[in-house]
């Protein structure tokens, strides 16, 4: 790719992250959780003229149900965009809404368009993670190299904990480590600038009047980090993919609820519209691996993103490693020999959740945000990718 331009985030938000099928977002529909924070975003640069977005990009793991239909241009519709905005949904499961940025900033950098919008939503509260009618090729256990394509992530997981050595205990403090620095996060208020307060409807009958009762709240945190996680708690937790295995809910992310939206310009409208950027778009990078161990991912794509960028780890002030398990966060950190100090600083999915689609771009904001609050240049988003990928992205505040 020819770059002639720079890319610039000049908005960054996400919803809070909700406990699918039982958390405050169990009832809201992903369309309306996309509306409200892309809704948000706008609002963060009053004098960005709307008629100057030239398109929407949305991740969405599951695209289907509640979240079909090209939940992209169904979400900038029903924001109020003009009808000349476009959307485009994009899956790249967990990177999906790492993958909207990238598209999005590619399209201002190859100089095709100034302002985009990237977002990612979804909704595990409604729609399941396999979908409503998985239909997987019968060529995927037609041999032993293509079966690790239908293999559950758990058991991915697994193969990845015993090949890389990882241990029960291990994984149990990481998970540990995970709620403790979120909730010392949360304590500090440190996600309150890149969090969109939504304000939740609970109905439920009176069966003594047959009325209809309406309770309204505001949500504002994520509700999945846990003060009473501990090391003799998560001992306690059978494992859930191999009898003699190691990874359990207690050392796994959370299925979740939630959406994240950013606005993409170029150097152009910053001007033109009087923006101060948040943050430079610098690189990505996407890689397979196999899919038996698709926990792996980061291993293959941080080195390439790094590459891409010009920049050695050494450069990265803040990363945030999507805890898909714990059993693929050690091994990546391990491998790559990333500082733990470094990664995830305010907790990770397995305290905060993790809305898949929508991943990407929660996880952009939370390291463009602290980048801005704690005055540091570079940070990296990078996850691991069901049937065998990884991802990363980096960014430069500005």
């Amino acid at each position: 790719m020819k770059q002639v331009q720079d890319a610039y985030i000049v908005a960054a938000t996400r919803s809070p992250i909700g406990k699918s099928h039982r958390g405050f977002f169990r009832n809201t529909r992903p369309d309306d959780l996309l509306v409200k924070v892309l809704q948000s975003a706008l609002a963060q640069v009053p004098g960005l003229d709307a008629n100057a977005i030239e398109d929407v990009v949305c991740g969405c793991a599951i695209p289907e149900g509640q979240q079909g239909l090209n939940i992209a241009r169904i979400g900038a519709v029903l924001a109020g965009l003009p009808v000349s905005v476009g959307g485009i949904t994009v899956n790249r499961f967990c990177a999906s809404g790492l993958s909207a940025i990238q598209m999005a900033a590619d399209r201002i950098r190859v100089g095709e368009a100034d302002v985009m919008i990237a977002a990612g939503v979804e909704s595990m509260s409604m729609v399941p993670m396999m979908g409503n009618a998985p239909s997987m090729s019968p060529a995927m256990f037609g041999n032993d190299e293509n079966i690790g394509i239908a293999y559950g992530m758990g058991l991915t997981a697994e193969k990845v904990a015993n090949q890389w050595k990882v241990s029960r205990e291990a994984q149990d403090a990481f998970a540990v480590e995970s709620h403790r620095r979120a909730l010392a996060a949360q304590a500090a208020g440190e996600f309150a600038a890149e969090i969109t307060p939504i304000e939740v409807i609970d109905r439920a009958p009176n069966l003594d009047t047959g009325e209809v009762i309406e309770k309204k709240r505001v949500v504002s945190l994520d509700e999945g980090a846990r003060a009473d996680t501990s090391l003799e708690g998560l001992a306690k937790l059978k494992t859930v993919f191999a009898a003699r295995g190691s990874v359990t809910a207690g050392n796994s992310s959370q299925t979740s609820d939630g959406a994240g939206a950013l606005i993409l310009v170029c150097e152009k409208a910053l001007k033109q519209y009087g923006l101060t950027p948040l943050a430079r778009f610098v690189s990505f990078a996407a890689k397979g691996v196999p899919p038996q161990f698709m926990g792996i991912g980061p291993i293959e794509a941080i080195p390439v993103a790094l590459r891409n960028a010009g920049l050695t780890l050494s450069d990265i002030d803040w990363i945030e490693l999507n805890e898909a398990f714990a059993a693929q966060s050690l091994a990546v950190v391990n491998t790559l020999g990333l500082d733990p100090a470094k990664v995830n600083p305010m907790g990770g999915a397995i305290a905060l959740g993790h809305p898949l689609g929508a991943t990407g771009a929660i996880r952009a904001a939370t390291v463009i945000h602290a980048l801005q609050r704690k005055q540091l240049k570079y940070g990296m988003v990078s996850m691991c990718i069901g049937m065998g990928q990884g991802a990363a992205g980096i960014f430069e505040r500005v």
